[in-house]
């Protein structure tokens, strides 16, 4: 009961500050807040808290509390038990609404959260430029007409929309202190809004500094002001700098030009580093603190992801199949726990020591305690020099193997267990897509012998290769197909070979037939450590308040002994002061806060790794008994086609007798958009509250497997 009561008032917390920070922005171009926030900064800069306190606190604590809040909610959800909830109205929202080959499958949460993001940037602007033309007045220096004043001041309010979405920018994209793992979006799902949000704030970025320059030029004033570090008010250079940086970076995020060269993709992503700075000294600190949040989110989840990726851990074997694909098994700790379809970043430093990639955890914690495996569908440079490495270690007529080092984030995974709600489950992957569904499998699996977990009674796995070597990734889950169906639960798995046209081979000679699988295990001795995971969330929770605390103590130091204070400071001496002093000192302060949290997080690490745990592996699999044979004959293959999604859910419903369906789908964008379509003509006419018990209900779940 306990429990439950923190839960709720952790809910009703965050709901507060999230309405408060949105109020924030709404409230923020309005004339009764710039006569009220006046009135507060000049009251607040009689005190030791400052201005720049009050900004802080204000504008940007808000959101850390909200994912510290976050945190302590999830650590709490994850202590519930686990039961299945019940068809819940939500879902209807979380179906498809829009399938489209140009911008995807969209869901009715997405359209509505797009559809209020930009009816926000259209309140925003038009409520500076309504404010701004009543009290226009002539611009002294340059010199302009009524229309180019008016243009002026356009292009001025095109950068706040700019400064709108790079508030939103970073927070896709944070993985440990995630503020999108409350709405059950995975990381993988959330880079897509990152990119949605970069391409808005880059559009408006560049009218903002393209109308500037244009009004520049036909006042024929470019040549003076395109060059003015100034020491009060905007920087112009360092806005066009910011400017070239953000329009590289986002040229190169192309996926024309990231799919075929990964690695200027990712490093000159990097950039955003120069491109935050000069932001900063653009804007000044004042708009700083709208956008500051995401920045120090990220930077501290940056800074945890970096201590819990030492020490490195070692590849303890691999093997490689057929089909070109390499299934790598990785030491875990026993105490490390996480769900299905979680995602794991990883490092090999004699490949690359600075790229990171992300694969899709194959292994279920409840059925391996001491290992976790990841396989890998080798296609590109880095993942056919991992191939090549592994390669020749197995052509290799030494006895001694090498070993491998490797750098390891996350897991990183769903808050809950969704699957586990649903009456029935079909699951339909395409070529590699099916990694995120063999930790499904066996988790489902494992759950049987359970009688405290409820899971679906029903799955049925569809599952499309151009080949029927590429079959063989199943190997490593090979006993669960094997296993006869219970009264708790079936398992029916349907192949679907798209470039063969033949009768034969029959699914058991494909799934257990591991002949042409190779394996080899390596050598352990330049590693003692497993892979350990994240730190616990309330540790995380308490170290990124510790970093807020520590920022603000440094910022209000740092400025009472830099920044001359309007009772003491003359006026001369404070036109002396440039702006870019104190955005110097937000900077500094910045970086010894993640320099005091890094300390902090690497003694919680080195604490947690005293009681090291060996590296074990055991190796796995057993022989078939007849009764193997006999449940593999239930499984089909099928030859020189595709799968008919349109016969696959019409038939899905009576096969299983479920109500309330999930449809999981991993693969290529064509497919899924595929299923959606299928998915969405099959859900019409549902309502929240009226449809009947009886009646199927598809819950459409898009996984991904790459970024």
């Amino acid at each position: 009961m306990a429990k439950a009561i923190l839960l709720a008032i952790t809910k009703v917390l965050m709901i507060l500050l999230f309405t408060g920070w949105i109020s924030l922005w709404l409230l923020k171009p309005t004339q009764l807040w710039t006569r009220k926030w006046k009135g507060a900064e000049e009251t607040a800069t009689s005190t030791v808290l400052g201005y720049y306190g009050l900004n802080f606190l204000v504008y940007t604590f808000p959101l850390i509390a909200l994912a510290i809040t976050g945190l302590v909610c999830l650590d709490l959800k994850a202590r519930e038990p686990k039961n299945r909830q019940g068809r819940t109205t939500h879902v209807t929202f979380s179906n498809p609404v829009v399938v489209n080959s140009l911008i995807g499958v969209l869901s009715g949460i997405e359209i509505l959260a797009v559809f209020l993001f930009v009816l926000f940037l259209a309140w925003t602007f038009y409520a500076h430029i309504s404010n701004d033309f009543k009290k226009l007045m002539p611009a002294k220096e340059l010199k302009l007409n009524l229309w180019q004043l008016k243009y002026l001041r356009l292009a001025i309010r095109f950068g706040l929309l700019a400064e709108a979405c790079l508030a939103l920018l970073l927070l896709p994209i944070l993985r440990g202190l995630a503020i999108f793992r409350l709405l059950g979006i995975q990381f993988e799902t959330s880079v897509r809004y990152h990119i949605w949000v970069g391409t808005a704030m880059l559009t408006f970025c560049t009218l903002h500094g393209a109308s500037t320059l244009f009004i520049w030029g036909v006042s024929h004033h470019i040549q003076d002001e395109i060059w003015k570090w100034q020491k009060t008010g905007r920087i112009y250079l360092a806005g066009e700098i910011g400017l070239v940086t953000g329009i590289v970076i986002w040229i190169t995020a192309l996926p024309q030009i990231r799919r075929k060269n990964f690695e200027l993709f990712y490093y000159t992503h990097h950039l955003y580093i120069v491109f935050l700075v000069f932001f900063l000294f653009h804007c000044g600190d004042r708009h700083f603190y709208m956008v500051f949040p995401g920045i120090f989110l990220f930077g501290l989840d940056k800074i945890l992801r970096i201590v819990q990726s030492r020490p490195e851990s070692c590849i303890l074997a691999a093997r490689v199949y057929p089909s070109k694909a390499i299934e790598l098994i990785l030491p875990k700790d026993p105490s490390l726990k996480y769900t299905p379809t979680s995602v794991l970043f990883m490092k090999i430093p004699s490949i690359s020591k600075c790229q990171w990639h992300s694969f899709s955890i194959t292994s279920s914690s409840s059925v391996n305690d001491d290992s976790m495996s990841v396989i890998i569908k080798c296609e590109g440079w880095w993942t056919n020099s991992l191939y090549d490495l592994i390669q020749a270690e197995l052509d290799s007529d030494s006895e001694q193997t090498k070993c491998i080092p490797i750098a390891v984030e996350g897991p990183y995974g769903p808050a809950s267990v969704d699957f586990r709600r649903y009456d029935s489950l079909l699951m339909i992957a395409g070529g590699i897509g099916i990694t995120p569904f063999l930790s499904i499998l066996q988790e489902n699996a494992s759950a049987q012998n359970s009688s405290k977990y409820i899971f679906p009674a029903r799955v049925q796995l569809i599952y499309v290769v151009k080949k029927s070597e590429d079959v063989c990734v199943l190997n490593s889950i090979s006993s669960v197909f094997q296993s006869q169906s219970t009264e708790r639960w079936h398992l029916k798995l349907k192949i679907f070979v798209t470039q063969e046209v033949r009768d034969g081979p029959i699914v058991r000679e494909l799934l257990c037939d591991s002949s042409q699988v190779r394996t080899v295990q390596f050598n352990t001795k330049c590693s003692n450590y497993a892979i350990y995971g994240l730190d616990s969330l309330l540790c995380i929770a308490a170290l990124a308040g510790f970093a807020s605390i520590v920022f603000l103590v440094f910022l209000i130091c740092l400025n009472h002994i830099f920044v001359p204070s309007q009772k003491k400071a003359s006026k001369a001496s404070k036109e002396t002061t440039p702006s870019w002093v104190v955005d110097l000192l937000l900077i500094s302060s910045f970086v010894i806060a993640l320099m005091f949290s890094t300390l902090v997080a690497i003694i919680l690490r080195r604490r947690r790794l005293k009681n090291k745990t060996p590296l074990i592996f055991q190796k796995q699999g057993k022989a078939m008994d007849v009764e193997s044979r006999i449940a593999l004959e239930e499984h089909e293959i099928h030859f020189g086609g595709r799968p008919d999604f349109q016969d696959i859910f019409a038939k899905f419903p009576n096969e299983t007798g479920g109500s309330d369906i999930g449809v999981m789908v991993c693969g290529p964008e064509s497919m899924k958009e595929s299923v959606a379509t299928v998915c969405q003509k099959k859900s019409q006419g549902f309502k929240m509250g009226g449809a009947k018990k009886n009646k199927p209900y598809f819950s459409f779940h898009p996984l991904n497997f790459t970024l």
